[in-house]
């Protein structure tokens, strides 16, 4: 499986990532999927949608270890000392792709030609179902798992890499991954089900940044972000005022943050309403590039979507219900 990340460390750069097993362990990638080797395999991810999939994926057969934590910014991230002393330990690296970790790239290509065994999750996603935003210069949108059955593809790529990694295992990380993405389709049936219910002429999400594009396209609301895909962008007054005004137009009555991104665009955007006598709320915090706090519901991928779909939909005049589509939110969203 060669996985190559479509955009490079820098835009304009392409950047062969290699994850073919053999060719790793020619070069002498990680020890433990060597054969005869018995103990686990070291498995170092980066966000936390990634290491969600790989820790269900890879079950009791592996120690998965994240790097990006809660309320993080991944487009901003750079790697520690300590983040590249664990890559470098790793027996497999997965990370999203599509230069969503956009200052780890270089790290990461690093550890490709290295001869670690690296792999792209998105790499797996058709290009033809991949968001182009307009000013993008040909590079995609990489939030795809706001879409939940185009992330659940990303789950048959870290099964079939592990697999491949540790064929002694195969059997068990597919299974894995096929009783996880049998929990994805049931949870993207939800999504659709509560945002469908939102009043049409109410159905528009406003945040922070353009990290809903999928959301948008697989639920059927219409999205606007004050920033673009990456937040290494920044909004000008006229990109405030420009939303203010279709705030005012729509009749909008909430808009969003988001964990990992400052508040105070958002806020901007609530002021200006109220200058033109408009109410518009904040409806809640969104996880968006990152997932809650470890340990919480909301702190896997499920519980993210969950948090994300109920809390937009309950915000927006629609019907979920108040914990969730499980009953497993933690606490109470609207705020």
């Amino acid at each position: 499986m060669n996985l190559i990340e479509r955009s490079g460390a820098r835009p304009g750069r392409r950047a062969i990532l290699c994850g073919l097993a053999a060719v790793a362990l020619v070069w002498g990638g990680g020890s433990a999927a060597l054969a005869g080797d018995s103990r686990k395999l070291n498995v170092v991810t980066t966000v936390g949608m990634v290491t969600d999939i790989a820790r269900v994926v890879a079950g009791e057969h592996a120690n998965v270890t994240g790097i990006i934590g809660e309320g993080v910014d991944p487009h901003l991230y750079r790697a520690s000392r300590n983040d590249v002393a664990k890559l470098q330990d790793a027996d497999v690296i997965f990370y999203s792709g599509l230069l969503l970790e956009g200052r780890m790239s270089d790290t990461l290509v690093r550890m490709a030609r290295g001869g670690r065994r690296v792999f792209a999750v998105t790499e797996g996603i058709d290009t033809k179902h991949l968001i182009e935003p307009d000013g993008s210069e040909g590079h995609p949108d990489p939030h795809v798992w706001m879409d939940v059955s185009l992330w659940s593809r990303a789950v048959e790529t870290v099964a079939e890499a592990l697999a491949t990694c540790d064929e002694a295992n195969a059997a068990a990380y597919r299974a894995n991954a096929s009783r996880y993405r049998g929990e994805l389709a049931e949870l993207d049936a939800y999504v659709k089900k509560v945002i469908a219910s939102i009043p049409a002429r109410q159905r528009v999400l406003v945040t922070a940044h353009d990290a809903f594009g999928y959301f948008g396209r697989a639920y059927g609301i219409e999205v606007r972000g004050i920033q673009g895909i990456s937040t290494e962008s920044e909004a000008g007054v006229a990109d405030i005022n420009r939303l203010v005004s279709f705030l005012v137009e729509r009749e909008i009555s909430a808009v969003f943050v988001e964990s990992s991104v400052a508040e105070k665009n958002v806020r901007a955007l609530v002021e200006g309403a109220a200058a033109r006598g408009r109410t518009v709320r904040i409806g809640g915090t969104l996880l968006s590039d990152a997932m809650g706090a470890p340990g919480t519901y909301e702190g896997t991928y499920v519980g993210m979507i969950d948090h994300n779909a109920t809390l937009i939909a309950r915000a927006l005049g629609g019907d979920a219900p108040e914990r969730g589509w499980r009953g497993k939110l933690s606490e109470k969203k609207d705020r």
